[in-house]
Formats: C-alpha cells, structure tokens, sequence
C-alpha cells in the first residue's frame, strides 16, 4: 500500500487522490493535507513536533490516542523525514 511520505496516511484514502504540484498535477509522493501547489502545509522541520501535530489532530478528529500514535510512529522513517534523502 502507498503512504504519504510525510503523515504515513495511505494514498487511497486522500479524498483528493493526492497534495498538488505547482503546475497542478498531483503528487505521487504527498497526500492532499500535507501538499498543495508544491509546497508543504507544515513548514518546520523537526519530525517529533510535527508527529505530535498530528497525533493532536486526529484525536481532534475522534481517533483515541493510543491508535493515532500507533499509525503515526513510523513517520520519522519517511522520505521527507529521512537525513539522507
């Protein structure tokens, strides 16, 4: 399954089927709540703060702590966390 480089959150469930380039097209790398028009919604760039925002946002959204953290741990290991991309 295809997850978004940056939340971990798999690509089929991006109600807009992916973030969006500059030029419009869509990305295959970001979902549509992390990327728009070719840039990143959140623009800081420690992944443990980040990780934390969005933890904090789906239990906001209803999901209980302990699954968000669950679904959220791996997010450190991404493409756009990673040093050595």
């Amino acid at each position: 399954m295809k997850k978004c480089q940056s939340c971990a959150m798999p690509m089929a469930r991006d109600p807009e089927g992916g973030g969006s380039e500059k030029d419009g097209s869509r990305s295959q790398k970001y979902c549509s709540l992390c990327y728009g028009n070719g840039a990143f919604y959140y623009e800081g760039e420690d992944v443990k703060d980040y990780q934390k925002m969005v933890v904090n946002t789906m239990v906001e959204n209803g999901w209980w702590r302990p699954v968000a953290w669950f679904f959220t741990r791996e997010i450190p290991s991404l493409e756009r966390w990673r040093k050595d991309h």
